[in-house]
């Protein structure tokens, strides 16, 4: 099992990547921390995980606020009594408009939720990583911070300050033990991307159009599998990676080609 013995938190556990990211790591062996704004959702992840034989504890948990941060942090040590990961995959996209048109306040926002509250999650795990000698964190990116997408800046411009906060939590937490990367996802073929799928569907697009529109731009002509890309993500949880930090993993089915 790729993560046994492992404690792992995870914020932004929604209906997106997030719940399957809680889901595989406890597959493969870890005992996980949810957190998410809705306290419903995670405990419905929560009760799943335990039926199925894993160990998981769950906390209603914003980003923005570092007190909830901390709170989840100390009740996967409550729990657990140690913390192996943490994947920062909370996020909120923001308004899709042009950058010409854009709203500074809900860029504010986003960037909040993006960036800084991957660094106060961070930074609620530090001291008992920093005890332990060891620890990984992964800061979920976007392809789209290499890659531009019409109406993204504000969400990209968050996501790409992630990216920079990367190498420098990276370049601060190493001497003690902790490896830092990011993953930048495209394309997920999960919730939130048949939905959209959906409405345009029923909006009178033909679904196969749609999906083609998608395919035609990736190289592996899919769209790249919510679980699998959960699994590129968790790789760098695992002692497979325990000499990378300060990575950024394109997991898009090669529409983006990093140079």
């Amino acid at each position: 099992m790729l993560l046994k013995g492992k404690v792992i938190v995870v914020s932004g556990v929604g209906p997106g990547m997030g719940q399957s990211l809680a889901r595989i790591a406890a597959e493969e062996g870890a005992k996980v921390a949810l957190g998410a704004r809705s306290q419903k959702f995670l405990d419905e992840v929560a009760g799943e995980i335990r039926a199925a034989g894993g160990e998981a504890v769950a906390r209603s948990t914003d980003v923005t606020d570092a007190g909830q941060c901390q709170a989840l942090v100390q009740a996967a040590l409550d729990a657990f009594g140690r913390i192996d990961g943490l994947v920062n995959t909370a996020y909120i996209h923001g308004e899709w408009t042009t950058v010409d048109r854009a709203d500074p306040a809900d860029w504010l926002k986003v960037l909040d939720v993006n960036c800084l509250g991957a660094l106060r999650m961070a930074q609620a795990v530090f001291p008992t990583m920093k005890a332990q000698g060891s620890g990984a964190i992964i800061n979920v990116s976007t392809m789209s911070t290499v890659n531009p997408f019409p109406g993204e800046g504000g969400y990209a411009s968050g996501k790409g300050a992630l990216n920079a906060l990367t190498r420098h939590m990276a370049k601060d937490f190493g001497p003690h033990g902790i490896r830092v990367n990011a993953t930048r996802m495209g394309w997920i073929g999960g919730k939130p991307v048949y939905d959209w799928i959906a409405r345009e569907v029923a909006a009178g697009r033909d679904r196969a159009e749609v999906e083609g529109e998608i395919t035609s731009r990736i190289p592996l002509n899919i769209i790249p599998p919510e679980e699998d890309c959960a699994k590129a993500v968790l790789f760098f949880l695992s002692d497979y990676s325990k000499v990378v930090t300060g990575a950024s993993l394109d997991v898009n089915g090669g529409q983006y080609m990093a140079p």
